[in-house]
């Protein structure tokens, strides 16, 4: 089939065609005359969803964004949301409600969750593509209603919004209260063992008293060296006054009374040398003179071993200062490292302290935080558009409908012509005979009388003369 057989199938079958397109065009539009009509209003909310929270101020992840809108879209089309709403605007109290709920579920079931899936059935949720608006549509057959439930769908999922961020603040901070707590009687625990420590140590400040004993450590340090060379030299002394130069030794030499023995015994021996001169031995005058000298000389050793007797005795005191001096110096070494050791213990348990002091501002800062945010009603959407009874009818769109109607009824007139065409052939041109007969056309004879104008218009211009049998 050419072109030019389908424009005559098409010119033969035009009351079908026409007939098809006008029933089409007819039944469309009483149907849409008869449908109800469905009012749609539309309630727009802003998400600011910018990534900073207004409360904390803590920065949401770039990545998150994307998912963050379908979530609030799965939210708003929740029925959660939808039952929510059911329960603001109390349309389960309603008598006609309970009694179409009766009908419909045969009372299986709760008027609530059979109310919020109708919502849920009219309700559309539309996001823009660029922009983080949200539309909520929602359908109904009365204007103020369908106006109604799609402002009360924005305002329950802001609630909810708000519940849902506030919710698991308010479980965390009950958490991190009972954790203060614990945490609270940990610091006074460990501040209760450091206050016992120093009280039973006698500690006030562990730094400047070890000063103080490093100082006197020192000090000691300093006296027994000095002690040390003092006993050294009277050792040395008393080796020397105790010996047998004894009396040449420098402590008995230096002796006032030693030395004014010695005089008088050099005196004594002059004289008695000048009386043995004179005189014999046993003159009365040469006796007495060296009665006289042998007393001096015995009281010169005498003076000579109490010298000697001092000088040990002195030894012996510087012995026994250094020996003080050394068990001073052991037990103020003892004493520095029991400083030591306590100082070690008492800065464990100052740790002890400072770490469960941090462990608990830490978590009274979070519980603060989450208490905070617990207690928040700040929300981060908002109602942009709110919606308004609508004029005119969503649904049906009669202007719509006829105009796809005359399509569709084109279309099927089309098929109609073309499926009689089919069962019925017919033979339209010399073409079509041609094809027919398979023998070559030589003439057409035409039995119309011949008019003044042609008889079809600019179509059979270009079109094969009609062949007609009779």
């Amino acid at each position: 089939m050419n072109i030019s057989q389908f424009l005559l199938i098409l010119l033969a079958r035009k009351r079908v065609i026409l007939a098809t397109l006008l029933a089409t065009v007819s039944l469309t539009f009483l149907v849409s005359m008869l449908l109800p009509k469905s009012y749609k209003a539309t309630a727009s909310v802003l998400l600011n969803y910018k990534g900073m929270d207004p409360l904390t101020g803590i920065v949401m992840p770039s990545q998150f964004l994307p998912g963050y809108m379908a979530t609030q879209i799965d939210i708003i089309s929740s029925k959660n949301v939808a039952a929510r709403v059911v329960d603001q605007l109390k349309l389960a109290n309603h008598p006609d409600v309970v009694e179409r709920f009766n009908s419909a579920t045969g009372g299986s079931g709760t008027v609530r969750d059979w109310l919020a899936e109708l919502l849920l059935k009219n309700l559309d949720v539309v996001p823009s593509r660029d922009s983080s608006v949200v539309e909520i549509n929602f359908k109904g057959s009365d204007p103020r209603f369908a106006s109604g439930i799609a402002n009360t769908f924005a305002e329950e999922y802001q609630r909810l919004s708000i519940e849902l961020k506030s919710e698991p603040m308010k479980k965390a901070s009950a958490y991190f209260n009972e954790q203060t707590k614990l945490l609270r009687d940990n610091v006074e625990a460990a501040q209760s063992r450091l206050s016992k420590y120093q009280q039973e140590r006698g500690i006030v400040s562990v730094d400047n008293r070890l000063d103080f004993e490093m100082n006197r450590l020192n000090d000691l340090s300093a006296q027994l060296v000095l002690a040390q060379g003092q006993a050294m030299e009277a050792n040395s002394r008393q080796g020397m006054a105790l010996g047998r130069q004894g009396l040449e030794s420098p402590d008995v030499a230096s002796n006032i009374v030693v030395q004014n023995l010695k005089v008088q015994l050099s005196g004594a021996e002059a004289r008695l040398a000048e009386v043995g001169g004179r005189l014999g031995r046993n003159h009365p005058q040469y006796v007495s003179t060296s009665a006289e000298v042998d007393k001096i000389r015995n009281s010169v050793a005498e003076q000579s071993r109490s010298a000697s007797v001092s000088v040990s005795n002195n030894a012996a005191v510087l012995q026994e200062r250094e020996a003080a001096v050394r068990a001073a110096l052991a037990a103020q070494k003892t004493r520095i490292l029991e400083l030591n050791r306590g100082r070690d213990e008492l800065g464990v348990l100052v740790k002890d302290v400072e770490s469960a002091q941090r462990a608990f501002d830490a978590a009274a800062q979070r519980f603060a935080q989450t208490k905070i945010e617990g207690q928040s009603e700040q929300s981060d959407i908002s109602v942009l558009n709110p919606a308004t009874p609508p004029v005119n009818p969503a649904t049906p769109r009669v202007l719509l409908n006829t105009l796809l109607s005359a399509f569709l009824g084109t279309m099927l007139g089309l098929g109609f012509a073309l499926l009689l065409e089919m069962i019925d052939r017919r033979v339209r041109s010399r073409n079509d005979l041609a094809e027919v007969l398979q023998m070559p056309v030589f003439g057409v004879i035409d039995w119309n009388k011949p008019s003044k104008r042609p008889r079809y218009s600019a179509l059979a211009a270009f079109l094969p003369q009609r062949l007609r049998l009779t």
